[in-house]
């Protein structure tokens, strides 16, 4: 298994961005994405230029129903 990558919220956005994910809406520093199927909501920090912890990606991992290799994917 791979290890997770270190990035920033802007980046994940994005990532999930070229993945389907739509941006519903931005609350303070909280970015909020629908998944492709539309069912459920995954919830992104994006802290200027900050870095994402490894624990709050994988729970993000986990909110997108993504795998780690489906993730890197996208990047």
């Amino acid at each position: 298994m791979s290890r997770l990558p270190r990035l920033t919220g802007r980046d994940i956005v994005a990532a999930l961005s070229r993945g389907g994910f739509r941006l519903l809406h931005v609350r303070g520093s909280h970015h909020y994405l629908e998944p492709p199927g539309g069912k459920g909501l995954v919830t992104v920090p994006v802290h200027a230029g900050k870095i994402v912890k490894p624990g709050t990606l994988k729970n993000i991992l986990e909110q997108a129903d993504l795998s780690l290799e489906e993730f890197i994917d996208l990047l």
